[in-house]
């Protein structure tokens, strides 16, 4: 099958700013594909584009296989958006937003009802179809936000940042949201700043930084990239991170320290052998700890280690325009 999205060699510049510099970007039909980036590293000029409301300078795009630049009334017609906040009516229900929507879709009355109800029972806001919105927490109301975008059933969903702002327990429920509506064939491409949420819903991976492609792969690959594996060390006693960080510099790498948590973790090599060392050295000096454990780089770490900084960083000049 034929990627639900193709571009290469995208460039968009706003007078100084170069958002896209030769982007090559291929999403898989039947896979959540996730943007990560930096803020001002092209992720909103990228969803823009796929979504027709920005032209690219350069390069081509093509989505569900029709050319962006050429024909974007018929990219727009398989597309759904949801952006960083919730756009519906405060005044009017969850259902009536659905039907006004279907009815900007071009949806005949017949249709309009049944394509509502639908959408409110994949998202599991059925039971609150008839009240109206001011009444609704703030993540129903990003799912019927999400429901919106559905309605006129589309091929591919494009999320930017869709969780910003929401409580953990939201958070989960849209992500339970997404995996049931991808379960179901719709294609998705995710921005997000949050890493876990592209480790949890991602198949494959796509960072970008200054506008170009550093590094692409699925979740496991791309911890790959980090090389290390990490021992992670959560101490008993606060008093005593100051003595296990020396005890453990013999090992040549970098510990990094959590005081919040009194957590400590160390890159290593040969990991298992590094973990028994750990114990050891901690246990001889009688340093209590809680728990020790090995494991595989988060994307954090790998996100740190190809862009050199995290994730919200914010790179001056860029942020305003090419975010």
């Amino acid at each position: 099958m034929d990627p639900i999205i193709e571009a290469h060699n995208l460039t968009k510049r706003y007078g100084r700013v170069q958002a896209l510099d030769g982007l090559d970007v291929v999403a898989q039909t039947g896979r959540v594909a996730a943007l990560l980036g930096p803020n001002g590293a092209g992720k909103t000029t990228f969803v823009r584009s796929v979504a027709t409301l920005v032209r690219p300078d350069a390069g081509t795009l093509r989505v569900a296989g029709i050319d962006a630049r050429r024909s974007p009334a018929d990219v727009r017609r398989v597309i759904g958006l949801a952006g960083q906040y919730a756009a519906v009516e405060e005044s009017m229900t969850g259902r009536e937003n659905l039907e006004m929507i279907a009815r900007l879709f071009g949806l005949k009355r017949a249709a309009v009802r049944a394509a509502a109800d639908r959408v409110l029972d994949e998202l599991d806001l059925a039971g609150f179809a008839d009240r109206l919105v001011r009444t609704y927490s703030g993540g129903m109301r990003r799912r019927l936000d999400l429901g919106a975008s559905l309605v006129g059933a589309p091929r591919l969903l494009l999320l930017d940042e869709p969780t910003t702002g929401l409580d953990p327990r939201s958070r989960i429920a849209l992500w339970d949201a997404i995996r049931g509506l991808v379960a179901r064939g719709t294609d998705v491409l995710l921005t997000t700043q949050y890493l876990d949420e592209a480790d949890q819903l991602a198949s494959d991976i796509v960072i970008i930084d200054h506008g170009k492609v550093i590094a692409a792969g699925t979740p496991g690959e791309l911890k790959s990239l980090a090389g290390r594996d990490v021992v992670e060390i959560h101490l008993r006693d606060a008093a005593a991170i100051a003595t296990a960080r020396e005890a453990l510099k013999r090992f040549d790498h970098e510990v990094s320290i959590d005081a919040a948590t009194r957590r400590l973790t160390i890159a290593v090599d040969n990991g298992t052998d590094r973990l028994m060392d750990a114990a050891r050295t901690l246990d001889a000096l009688d340093i209590r700890v809680e728990d020790i454990a090995l494991r595989r780089p988060t994307l954090d770490e790998v996100f740190i280690t190809l862009t050199g900084r995290p994730a919200e960083a914010t790179p001056p000049e860029t942020a305003d325009r090419a975010a």
